[in-house]
């Protein structure tokens, strides 16, 4: 797989990987790093099928773990801190573990490593996009009124539309929404892993959300044994945009440098 898209913010400190979600693009975390800066310099990724890096044949995620872990070498010497949200901190979890001297110290936002339920709605969302007919398409706003019905939520509707993109030829979506309706199960799920990963590890979630689970907590301790919990509250799934500033300053006390 060729290198993936990143976006640079800051240029001193240690180096802070940032991996999103479904639908996501890591410009999605560009107001967290910049509030991170100058102490701290970021890395944020788009992962396969997303954004500006290559789609792929199928979503695997030790695969997107392995080019990651490519594209943080290409970048950025020496281990890194890892912060990743839902999927994305699937991923960063299986970075950890395939590519634990890459790692200092990981942060996993609202997600376990574990199946995740509740996937009906993503299934919802990637149907909804997927009847948009780009063909006849004629502005963002137009897509965004079509939608309105499936996707009552003005937020959401906007933050799924930032993969809309028009390209010489017509509109087009950045993210590979065929392979990622198609491959849904193996998003929610999570791959067979062994061993364990020995750095220090923040597991964030948000207070309103079920994605993290108590079911959950002895596999976590087994895979991360230097796992340390916070729950935001009022937050959801979307810790850092629902709470950005709680989300930044747990951030900056766990990435702090330690003499």
């Amino acid at each position: 797989m060729s290198e993936l898209a990143t976006v640079e913010v800051g240029t001193q400190g240690p180096w802070v990987v940032f991996l999103h979600g479904l639908f996501g693009q890591g410009k999605n975390f560009f107001t967290v790093a910049r509030a991170l800066a100058p102490e701290l310099r970021s890395l944020l990724v788009d992962l396969p099928d997303h954004g500006r890096s290559p789609w792929t044949e199928r979503l695997d995620y030790a695969a997107m773990a392995d080019a990651v872990a490519a594209t943080v070498r290409a970048h950025a010497a020496g281990p890194v801190h890892v912060v990743g949200h839902s999927m994305g901190g699937k991923v960063a979890m299986l970075l950890a573990l395939r590519h634990a001297e890459l790692v200092d110290r990981l942060v996993v936002v609202d997600i376990a490593p574990g199946p995740s339920a509740g996937t009906s709605e993503f299934e919802h969302l990637l149907g909804a996009l997927a009847g948009l007919d780009l063909a006849h398409l004629g502005s963002r706003a137009e897509a965004e009124a079509a939608l309105a019905a499936q996707i009552p939520s003005q937020t959401v509707r906007s933050f799924l539309l930032q993969n809309l993109q028009r390209a010489p030829e017509g509109w087009r979506w950045r993210a590979n929404l065929e392979l990622l309706r198609r491959d849904l199960p193996t998003i929610a799920g999570f791959p067979e892993v062994s061993g364990s990963f020995p750095g220090p590890v923040l597991w964030v979630a948000g207070e309103r959300s079920q994605y993290v689970r108590p079911e959950h907590v002895p596999r976590m301790h087994e895979l991360f044994p230097r796992v340390r919990r916070l729950t935001v509250k009022d937050a959801g799934h979307w810790v850092h945009s629902e709470q950005p500033e709680v989300f930044t300053q747990a951030l900056r006390a766990f990435l702090a440098p330690r003499d």
